[in-house]
């Protein structure tokens, strides 16, 4: 199936009016991708796990702050970690929070670049 046709399908999972727990939680998540370093080892580990030595490689972030967001990004349930040896493998926690990272880039892509927006 296209990526464009699982990601137009998914907002119909829930189509129940948001109640304020759900309102909070969208916010928080929000709030935690709403930095550039954050939103972009999300958008890394959107592509597969990795450990903290090829996130800060692939980000450009120093290896303390790639740690500091994987730490808050782990405290706020966004993504999971398991160890391999002496190595910490993270991921992303869901389908959904993947598609939001991919979703919010491509709209970033369409505003940055001028091309027309579309569903």
């Amino acid at each position: 199936m296209p990526a464009r046709e699982t990601l137009s399908s998914a907002p119909r999972a829930h189509l129940r009016a948001p109640d304020g727990a759900r309102l909070a939680e969208a916010t928080e998540v929000f709030a935690m991708l709403s930095d550039a370093t954050r939103l972009h080892l999300l958008w890394l580990l959107a592509q597969g796990e990795s450990d903290v030595g090829s996130l800060t490689e692939r980000c450009g972030a120093s290896r303390t702050a790639v740690s500091q967001h994987l730490a808050k990004l782990r405290l706020a349930g966004l993504v999971g970690t398991r160890r391999e040896g002496r190595h910490v493998v993270y991921s992303l926690g869901d389908g959904h929070l993947r598609r939001l990272v991919l979703e919010a880039l491509s709209h970033a892509d369409h505003r940055v670049s001028g091309r027309a927006p579309h569903d």
